[in-house]
């Protein structure tokens, strides 16, 4: 899947004119590469850009509205791909979507890209609200949709609240990924232990 298919949706292309994904891939390399050089997000233009991946700025006009739209699309870049859902249960779900966080929480640790433009994309509400909306968002849609067939199947006592439920289950692994930047990620369990711990107590009273 091309790069751009994973995040905010960019301008199309003239028709008639072919998108190359080798252009997509140096121009999110390019953006990439000003990252790590430390540049802050501020100062990267759309020009910058261009000079940088060897593009025209209509090159990265034709696939993105704007750096924002393309910065949402460099940090997908560089953290792990969206999971599949197994389907076989509400809890290994769960599990897979819990261990995707655990896995994203790695890959912030050990990404400079990741935890420098995690921490400066804040102060910019544009870039912030993109991210929200096209990943974020998105993620938290699965987790509910997911609660929502555990509960139609009986594996969810009826009648919770399943924007709580969704934030109890997601909540103590993302302390771990972003509050406590000390706690251990690495346990392959943790997921697991997590979910099951929390299902003890929402599963239907037989």
């Amino acid at each position: 899947m091309s790069l751009v298919d994973r995040g905010t949706a960019p301008e199309q292309p003239a028709r008639g004119r072919p998108r190359s994904e080798a252009v997509e891939r140096a121009i999110i390399e390019g953006t990439m590469k000003l990252l790590e050089e430390g540049v802050p997000l501020a100062e990267i233009s759309i020009e910058r850009i261009a000079r940088t991946a060897g593009v025209g700025k209509a090159t990265i006009y034709r696939r993105w509205s704007g750096k924002e739209a393309l910065f949402v699309d460099v940090l997908r870049a560089a953290e792990p791909d969206d999971p599949e859902l197994p389907g076989t249960s509400m809890r290994d779900d769960l599990v897979v979507l819990l261990d995707t966080l655990r896995r994203r929480g790695l890959a912030n640790r050990s990404s400079a890209i990741l935890h420098n433009v995690h921490a400066q994309m804040k102060s910019s509400p544009k870039i912030w609200a993109a991210y929200h909306s096209s990943v974020i968002a998105p993620r938290r849609r699965m987790g509910l949709e997911v609660l929502r067939r555990g509960e139609q199947n009986g594996e969810l006592r009826p009648g919770l609240d399943l924007e709580l439920v969704n934030d109890i289950f997601v909540g103590p692994m993302l302390v771990r990924a972003v509050l406590r930047p000390d706690a251990d990620l690495t346990e392959e369990d943790l997921a697991e232990r997590i979910v099951d711990t929390l299902l003890d107590g929402l599963r239907p009273v037989s």
